[in-house]
Formats: C-alpha cells, structure tokens, sequence
C-alpha cells in the first residue's frame, strides 16, 4: 500500500483507531520516549543531506499528491515527503512528465520514488527527478503489487539481488543526491533475505534503508515484525528507517525503541489522517502531545481536501477525493452513513453540505 495501490475503505483508519486505543491503556511508550528522544535529538543525516524531523511520510499510490502532501507538511514541515512512485521507463520514454512526478519547487524536503527492473532507465529517470527538484531518489523494491512485482519491479527484487544492487549503482552513478531503498524482509516465511539484501544495498552505495517489517506473501496484513528491522539496524552503518504498524505516537515510540531504527516512516495511518507525521514529530521534538484533532476538526481537513483536489485536478480531483473522504470521515455517530454518501459525491458544493452537516450535528450533540 505505501508503494503499492490504495484500498478503498475504512479498515486502514479503523486499524489506526482501534490500536490507539489499545496504546493508551499501555503507559510503558511513556518510559521508552525519553530515552528515544535522547537517542533521536540530532537531525537525521542521509548521505549529505541533514533533515530536522525524523519521521518520513511514505510514497502511497494513488494517495501522496501534491495536495495530500501539503496537508501533511502542515502539521510536519521538516519531514521528508515521497511522490507517488513513478516508473522508469515509462518516463524516461514519455513526451511529458506525469502528474506524479509534480513537485512544487517550495516543498522541500521532496524525494521522488522510482521502480522498475532497468537499471539504464533507472539511472536516467533519477537524473529527470533530481533536474524537478528530488533531494533523494528512493528505489522501491517492496511493492507487493502483482502488476509490479510479474514485471520484475517492487518486491520481486527481493527475489534478484544481483539486479537490485545493479540498480542502486547505476542510480548513485548518475546522480549526485543521496539514493535510499524502500523494501521488506523479505518474499515470505521460507525467504527472509533482508539481512544479505540490505548490506548488498549499503555496498552498493545506498544511502539509506527503509524495512517495512513485513514479507511480500503477507501483503499488509498480519503484523509488521520489528525484530528484523532492528537486526538490519545491527548491521548496517546507514539510517535505518522503520516502516509497518506506525499508527500513533505510542506505537511510533514503541518502534523506535524496540528496533533501535534512526525514524520512522509512517503510511496507512495518514489515510484520513494528514495529521500524524506532525503529531510523532512533535513528540520526538518536545516530549508533548498535541492534542488529537476533534471528528469536527477531521472533517473540515476533509472539505478543504475535497476542495484542493478540485482546484487542482478539476473533475478528476472529485472522483479521486472520494476515497479520502471515506477515511476522513469515521469513529462518530452517523458516520457510516455520511461515508456511504461520500464515496458518491459529484460536486464540491455537495460534499461540502454533507459534511457541514455533519459537523453541525457533532457540535450540537
């Protein structure tokens, strides 16, 4: 999903929700968050670059646009934002760039995410991402997505690490900005390869590795294994981000201090959700929480949303805005039926009625 497409629905948000329920019946995170903020106290650094956040909002198809990721900087202006992965050799062989690959030249820090299985078209797509104004080139190798992985791409290069490392130099020989790999554990129970994978991947000039704790069988379901992300931190010199089940601070922290990871990177739990990478951030920062935005305060994220996207993308931005509006809008009394007629709004003027309604009948409650 974080590389991959997007479930339509509520389940990512309901996962989010219900374990953050479940956090705050644990006051352990509350012991581990000193020490990790003592660790976490400097800038990440990858490569030469220096961020001053870190926790890292991951590239989610059909879902980090430019209009989502200025939500999310929002809230978390110093954390590194992904584009939607974009193909090779589809760039390097179109006539115009594609709208993934749109970057406003003020929102830094940016990477932009490639996939493929072509290390020569690799290696030029990064130099047209560095030339729109990536600060990192990300090389996905985790997307589970059949589509991807039949064609050699994502996840399938847990399968070929020859070819993975191929690709990870041919990329840092053609740009000067730091390369950094996403990718999983590995393809399923019988081949958990991410030890090998990742030191293949620092050799190879990689700047940075961010695990998602899960194998490609598992998709995302189950629960992300921590306990592999930290033996790759063990034996790694580069950061080691964290990826699966960042859902809340609580969780975040948790991460943090069982893997010994250098941040985390958090994606399912931003759908309907612009708000958590600012939220872990500002706990790592200062040691406080903000407070949890109220339903009200989420569903007026969702008009502005629902309205960004048409000022952005017309029609389109509506039909696309759909599934958003079905994240935003969970966890009240008389949301199921305000999702339902979200996922089938036709205009702005509609869907903002509809949630203005339902805001009004929150704050009269």
């Amino acid at each position: 999903m974080s590389v991959g497409s997007v479930a339509v629905g509520s389940g990512a948000v309901a996962v989010r929700d219900g374990a953050i329920a479940g956090d705050r019946q644990d006051s352990a995170w509350l012991a581990q968050g000193a020490a990790v903020r003592s660790r976490l106290a400097g800038p990440l650094k990858i490569g030469a670059i220096s961020l001053g956040s870190r926790v890292l909002q991951a590239p989610l198809s059909g879902v980090t646009d430019l209009v989502f990721r200025r939500l999310v900087r929002r809230y978390a202006p110093a954390s590194m934002m992904y584009t939607e992965m974009v193909q090779a050799t589809g760039l390097c062989q179109a006539k115009a760039l594609p709208n993934t690959m749109d970057v406003d030249p003020a929102e830094q820090p940016i990477s932009i995410q490639l996939f493929d299985c072509r290390p020569d078209f690799l290696g030029e797509a990064a130099r047209r991402a560095v030339a729109e104004g990536a600060m990192t080139i990300d090389i996905n190798m985790g997307c589970p997505v059949n589509k991807i992985t039949k064609n050699g791409g994502g996840s399938s290069l847990l399968r070929d690490p020859a070819m993975a490392v191929a690709i990870v130099e041919a990329v840092v020989a053609a740009v000067a900005v730091p390369v950094t790999v996403k990718t999983r554990i590995g393809w399923d129970d019988d081949e958990i390869t991410i030890l090998d994978l990742a030191q293949r991947l620092e050799g190879a000039g990689a700047a940075m590795l961010t695990v998602h704790g899960r194998t490609r069988l598992q998709g995302y379901g189950g629960t992300a294994r921590w306990d592999w992300i930290r033996r790759v931190k063990e034996i790694l010199t580069i950061p080691v981000i964290a990826n699966g089940d960042i859902v809340s601070v609580e969780s975040a922290v948790r991460c943090l201090a069982e893997t010994g990871a250098d941040g985390v990177m958090c994606s399912r739990g931003t759908l309907g959700y612009p708000f958590l990478v600012g939220e872990i951030d500002h706990f790592l920062k200062t040691g406080d929480r903000r407070p949890a935005p109220s339903a009200a305060e989420k569903l007026r994220c969702a008009k502005e949303h629902l309205q960004m996207l048409y000022d952005y993308k017309g029609d389109r931005g509506i039909r696309q805005a759909r599934k958003h509006l079905a994240w935003y809008a969970t966890g009240f009394e008389g949301a199921a039926e305000l999702r339902d007629r979200l996922c089938r709004v036709e205009t702005v003027p509609q869907g903002c009625e509809w949630i203005d309604r339902a805001i009004a009948d929150l704050e009269t409650a």
